[in-house]
């Protein structure tokens, strides 16, 4: 039946509702579904109104589940609750379909309740409802209710692909990745959600590798994928810091006729970005169709990190010439990178237009980055003004830039009283001990660095340990710093100390100030040699020629000593060495580097 034309009229007070609902009784129009349906939505939003809803429904010739069910999902769960059981009191009997719309955002103690509501009702047969209601316990975050529920009770429903890949998404959610990858193995059928969600679980785990063989086993057993997979997959070479890999990635999409959507697109220009082939980055950009906020944003903050600074800016000014308006991300990244190139100057100007400009208003992040802007020019007493002069506390994220640039400019003073701050606020980061130490040590105060080493060990926080990843022929070889355990053991130091005898004729003088022990310079120098970027490398010369490319992940920012080696081991070695470290990109090649020894 069509909803007869009535004006609409806007309700916004019970007065209007009465008055607009005495129009429809006159009309005879109030038991129409599309009518009513409005009016009750209006009424069950305040407890204090349910005794006026309780009377239209009453009232009405054929109270069906299908006029409340839509209701459901649009009610916040405790009104959502309140109506149910003004239904239940009418009496009115909900359906099959009428938990379901209740499940999903339900607190615990509301799960359980409409769980013994499906049992008093006899709908916990029906697999739309028992999905919901596993769903609901994984939203709560009870993975052993869930568990029981969908173990095997003679009570549960035939399981159907939902079920499964709702168990799946669920553990994947709640860090369980081990125990969703059992399940996921033992599914008799799988549909692409279930591929994603395991693909998304490792992910979120980030254990990237380990999605790329579940993307790997996807394909290999033919099935077709979709624009969800394929960023998925992108995501995973991402974080991997597999060009290849998301190279492969790319070229699959595009084989498959996979649509490149603005999510997807963004995906791949992330993945180029940061897996350092910006270059790849900016012609797949500049080739989209249209582009949005998204794909902007992605690509200028893409050549910020590689420390094309002019490049990002004069992208930025193509955007605004193309009527697309920036946002608070965008200012991220345009402050990002000024800061990684020096522009103090230019990033001052931006940072005033765009927020004078396009009102936005100043967050946390954009003063962390004005923090770290001056901070790097050696700004100090400007960057603690500008904290001062915050609006709101500053948090660790502020503060941690104006400790960093203490570090690189070595004012213990300032840095000693930034850095116990910082401590106290994030107690369990390793890196901020380390920071610290590393100051300390830089003036010679080693009782002050023996009693940093003893609050780490009374907290139990361990030094993260330095690894590297270099991607070799398509696949990932990582080396921690302090160890080797690798079949080319004995080829990769004969390798390292050969890369360090030759640099060193050349000119090479190793860089001590970041090793955090007080011994002799000669152990120093030898501890310098297994820092995990060496190992790396090293690697890398056995398997690479002159003129080859060799692209390094690290998790931490490279040290001083590792930095200066790099440029002397692209010259000598005639490699070009691409590093993606914590923060930024180093393009290392004829003995310089792209970040002009500022980071």
């Amino acid at each position: 039946m069509s909803s007869p034309r009535v004006g609409p009229i806007p309700i916004t007070t019970i007065s209007e509702l009465k008055q607009h609902h005495s129009q429809l009784v006159r009309l005879g129009l109030a038991s129409h579904p599309a009518h009513a349906r409005r009016l009750l939505a209006f009424l069950v939003r305040d407890p204090a109104r349910l005794p006026y809803a309780a009377r239209l429904l009453a009232h009405h010739p054929d109270p069906h589940p299908a006029l409340f069910n839509p209701l459901f999902a649009s009610l916040p769960p405790r009104h959502a609750a309140a109506f149910l059981a003004l239904m239940l009191s009418l009496p009115l009997h909900p359906d099959h379909f009428t938990l379901p719309q209740l499940l999903p955002a339900a607190p615990l103690p509301l799960a359980a309740q409409l769980h013994a509501l499906l049992l008093k009702l006899n709908f916990h047969s029906h697999t739309h409802s028992f999905n919901a209601l596993l769903s609901a316990y994984l939203a709560n975050g009870r993975a052993d209710l869930a568990s029981r529920l969908f173990g095997g009770s003679s009570l549960s429903p035939a399981l159907d692909v939902v079920s499964w890949t709702t168990m799946v998404g669920g553990l994947c959610k709640l860090g369980l990745v081990d125990d969703a990858r059992e399940l996921f193995d033992a599914m008799p059928e799988r549909n692409l959600v279930s591929w994603n969600s395991m693909i998304t679980g490792y992910i979120k785990a980030g254990r990237f590798l380990e999605a790329l063989e579940v993307f790997d086993q996807m394909r290999a057993l033919g099935v077709e994928g979709n624009g969800f997979v394929a960023t998925s997959a992108m995501v995973a070479c991402t974080g991997a810091g597999a060009l290849a890999r998301g190279r492969e990635v790319h070229r699959w999409a595009e084989q498959s006729g996979i649509q490149m959507d603005e999510k997807l697109a963004t995906a791949v220009i992330d993945m180029y970005c940061k897996c350092g082939s910006v270059e790849e980055a900016c012609r797949l950009f500049q080739a989209l169709p249209a582009k949005g906020l998204t794909s902007w944003n992605c690509m200028i903050g893409g050549l910020a990190v590689h420390g094309r600074c002019k490049d990002a800016i004069e992208l930025f000014h193509q955007m605004e010439r193309e009527n697309v308006a920036p946002d608070d991300v965008t200012l991220v990244n345009l402050l990002t990178a000024c800061a990684h190139t020096g522009m103090v100057s230019e990033g001052r100007h931006y940072y005033n237009y765009i927020v004078q400009r396009y009102g936005i208003e100043p967050k946390m992040e954009h003063y962390g980055c004005m923090v770290d802007l001056f901070g790097r020019a050696g700004l100090l007493d400007e960057a603690k003004k500008l904290i001062d002069d915050m609006p709101m506390e500053p948090d660790i994220g502020v503060l941690g830039a104006l400790f960093g640039a203490c570090k690189i400019h070595r004012d213990v003073d300032l840095g000693e009283a930034i850095g116990w701050c910082v401590i106290d606020l994030d107690p369990q980061n390793s890196g901020r001990y380390v920071l610290l130490a590393n100051l300390l040590a830089s003036a010679g105060r080693w009782a002050d660095v023996a009693k940093v080493r003893q609050l780490m060990d009374k907290r139990n926080v361990s030094k993260e340990a330095g690894r590297s990843t270099i991607e070799i022929e398509g696949k990932d070889c990582e080396f921690q710093c302090g160890s080797l355990c690798h079949p080319q053991e004995k080829d990769i130091f004969a390798m390292a100390k050969d890369m360090m005898r030759k640099i060193r004729l050349e000119g090479y003088v190793a860089d001590t100030s970041d090793v955090l022990h007080d011994i002799t310079d000669e152990a120093k120098e030898t501890s310098l040699l297994y820092h995990s970027e060496k190992l790396a490398i090293a690697f890398g010369l056995l398997h690479t020629r002159p003129g080859d490319t060799m692209r390094i992940t690290k998790n931490l920012r490279v040290c001083r000593d590792c930095h200066e080696a790099t440029k002397f081991i692209s010259r000598v070695f005639e490699r070009e060495i691409v590093v993606r470290d914590r923060n930024r990109f180093h393009h290392f090649k004829d003995g310089m580097c792209s970040c002009k020894d500022y980071w």
